[in-house]
Order: C-alpha cells, then structure tokens, then sequence
C-alpha cells in the first residue's frame, strides 16, 4: 500500500517495512522519508514494522494548494496510522519539523494508539526568538533564509544541506555524495509547499502540546545545532514532559540521523526495548 488518501483527498505516499510493533519516522521539512533510511533497515531488521511516510507537498506525495498546518499535518498522521492498522503500541519518532506532527497528534489526537515518543533535533516547543523565547532561532535570519529560497531554490538547498550537517565546521564532515543526495531529495519538494510548511515549523508553538506526552518520551539533540538551538527546543521539551528523557550528541549539529546515524539507531533500539 504506498499510498494513503488523506482526509481531504490528498495522496500521501507511505513506506513500510518489516514486521512487529510499528515504529512511525516523521522526517524534517525540505526533506523525505528516505532520509530515515539508515535507521529504517535497522529497526525492520530489530523486529519492527517501519512506517515512514512523505509529507504532503514533500517526497512523493501529492502537493495540495493548502493544508500545511500542524493541525492538518496530525490529521494526516492519524489517516497514515489508521490506514497501515498502526492502533497500538505504536512508537512515534519525529525528526525536526516532524517533531512538531507529534507533538500536535498528542494533544489533538489524544496520542491515540501510541505508547513511546522520540523527538530528535525538534523545533518543538517554540523554534523562533521572541519575549518569552529569549533562546530560539533568530527570526531576521529565517527571513532572510527564507528570501533565498524564494529567489533561487538550488541555490539555497546547496548551502542548506552543507549547514545541515555541519560541513566546513565539524572535522569529518559527510561526504560530497551525501550533500548531492541530500539536495536532490529537497529538490522533490514544491516551493509552496516549503514556503508554507517553513512558516509552520517556524511560528508554531507548541508549548500547550507539551502536555499531552503522558508515555516514555526520548530527546536526542546536538549542542551545536544552530537550525534549532538546544535551550530553545530539546532542553525546554525535557523541562515540559515528565517521563522525558534527553540525551545530548557533544559538538553535534541538525543532520543526526545522517551525522550520527549508528549511535542514533542504538539510542532509539535501546529506547524501543527499554
């Protein structure tokens, strides 16, 4: 079954491997479930069913005029996991903009079927800088980061990639075939759908999600990532959620998943088996 229909009709594309409990991996904006890869073939090879489906707008799934709102986007999750008999049991991992999908699908969905959470590099709580997040990501740079992509798309995912993973600051950056294959995966998004989804990511704040994580809660965030800053994000869903549990990559940046794929895989199987 690769694809789902959304409740309003949209086609979302949807992978699933392996058999056992379902592990769902939400991944980050600009990107695809393929970026999951790495830890994917690990899980389903643990005794999993991976479920890791393309946003809508992004991947191969279908990209809608509208709908890019984290209301939305939960609603789409739920479709995803009732589709794929996912009702119980189920392990949601959001990766970046992902973590927000979890975050919303708590609250709004009451967290139905699931019994685990993992937030990895999360925006969640509340990504940009403002009064009351004196620590988040500076908003004059995500407007000028978002003028960029308006005016050469390329362009600015050549640069976006090389920052993902920290190359030119970590001394072992990834390879030039990883950033090529990086690009061309953000490549499949829209640009509305980036703009769009960019703004929800960015804006939304989830601070009254927070709550809703009543099961076992993992955080995995790198202390140098400068797309989501630390104090802002993992530290602050840590301080909100009661049974969370963070663990921090030292010197670490946004691309764990990639950068730090076999420890990430570890730390999620002994999170999964715990």
């Amino acid at each position: 079954m690769p694809y789902v229909t959304a409740r309003d009709g949209t086609s979302l594309y949807v992978k699933t491997w392996g058999e056992g409990q379902p592990v769902v991996l939400l991944h980050g904006w600009s990107l695809s479930s393929d970026f999951w890869e790495y830890q994917a073939v690990a899980l389903a090879e643990a005794g999993y069913r991976v479920i890791t489906p393309d946003r809508r707008g992004f991947g191969r799934s279908e990209q809608p005029s509208g709908g890019y709102d984290y209301d939305t986007f939960s609603d789409d999750l739920a479709d995803v996991l009732e589709a794929t008999d996912a009702t119980s049991g189920v392990t949601l991992i959001g990766y970046s903009m992902g973590s927000g999908e979890v975050a919303r699908y708590m609250s709004r969905h009451g967290g139905r079927g699931v019994a685990r959470a993992a937030l990895i590099s999360p925006v969640a709580p509340l990504l940009l800088k403002q009064d009351d997040n004196p620590n988040g990501y500076d908003p004059a740079e995500f407007e000028k980061q978002t003028a960029k992509l308006r005016e050469d798309r390329p362009a600015f995912f050549q640069t976006y990639a090389k920052q993902l993973y920290g190359v030119g600051v970590v001394s072992h950056p990834v390879s030039q075939a990883m950033l090529d294959w990086t690009w061309n995966m953000e490549m499949q998004a829209g640009l509305r759908s980036l703009l769009l989804a960019r703004e929800a990511f960015g804006r939304t704040d989830f601070r009254r999600d927070m709550p809703a994580f009543t099961v076992p809660t993992l955080l995995v965030h790198g202390d140098k990532d400068s797309d989501a800053p630390i104090d802002a994000t993992a530290r602050a869903a840590a301080a909100a959620v009661p049974r969370a549990k963070l663990i921090e990559y030292s010197g670490a940046h946004h691309g764990l998943p990639i950068t730090h794929a076999p420890r990430l895989t570890d730390d999620l199987l002994t999170f999964l088996r715990a």
